[in-house]
């Protein structure tokens, strides 16, 4: 499946829950949603090594309202769920956008 440009919200929702990869096209400036259950999730924003070793760092921005807008960056953007086990069970994803 793919997107060319427009928003993220769908496909990083989808992706978080169900799927291992997809092939997607993300413009910097996208709004990416994340939806999850609040109480039992979050989702933080780390670097490369973050994503790599499903760490979070004490200064990195973590959301926490069960609907979060993120506006993706230029380059590589990661994410994962900072509750423990969530990340190394694969709830993180890596999105590049052009």
């Amino acid at each position: 499946m793919g997107q060319e440009g427009g928003s993220a919200m769908i496909w990083l929702t989808l992706l978080l829950c169900f799927q291992s990869s997809f092939a997607a096209t993300f413009m910097v400036g996208d709004a990416s949603e994340f939806k999850y259950n609040r109480p039992n999730h979050d989702v933080a924003v780390v670097d490369k090594e973050g994503y790599e070793a499903c760490y979070v760092a004490d200064d990195a921005q973590v959301f926490e309202t069960g609907d979060d807008l993120i506006t993706l960056q230029q380059g590589h953007n990661y994410f994962v769920c900072g509750f423990p086990g969530h990340c190394n069970n694969g709830m993180k994803i890596a999105v590049t956008a052009t």
